[in-house]
């Protein structure tokens, strides 16, 4: 958990970016970091949790990261706890908390109200189209010989 605050904290005091970090732990080995990169990268995705999971991907050679554990100096937003489970790490240590994120600035309280409105309702626009087209893709996937299970 140190490395990842130290990690945020740098982060900040370079000018490198947004004042979160993230480290991936395997059988008490650190397998790889993460420090937010959104504004150097101008990739609204490049939070420090979701780079330090493409790291360790990237580094154990693989889409899943199993008994793999997240240290972050704060807790995951929901694009980034999203992004935890697809990996399957096994569990996730935090720093601050989300309302102390909020205090700061990065509020993500909307986020989470946002995902229980109705898709209709939401204050961005979000509509279904050519969901018969669109399957192709599923039927694809279903009957190819070459699909990797995830």
């Amino acid at each position: 958990m140190q490395q990842a605050i130290e990690l945020a904290t740098v982060n900040v005091t370079s000018g490198r970016g947004g004042p979160f970090g993230a480290v991936i732990v395997k059988d008490g080995v650190v397998i790889a970091t993460g420090a937010n990169q959104v504004t150097a990268t101008n990739d609204p995705t490049a939070h420090a949790e979701v780079t330090a999971i493409r790291n360790a991907c990237q580094a154990l050679g693989t889409f899943v990261l199993d008994g793999c554990e997240l240290y972050t100096s704060c807790e995951p937003c929901p694009m980034c706890l999203a992004a935890t489970y697809w990996a399957r790490c096994k569990s996730i240590y935090y720093g601050c908390n989300a309302e102390d994120a909020a205090k700061a600035g990065f509020d993500d309280a909307f986020l989470y109200r946002e995902m229980q409105v109705p898709l209709a309702e939401r204050s961005l626009p979000i509509e279904n189209l050519l969901p018969d087209e669109a399957w192709a893709a599923f039927a694809a996937w279903m009957e190819s010989p070459m699909k990797v299970e995830y």
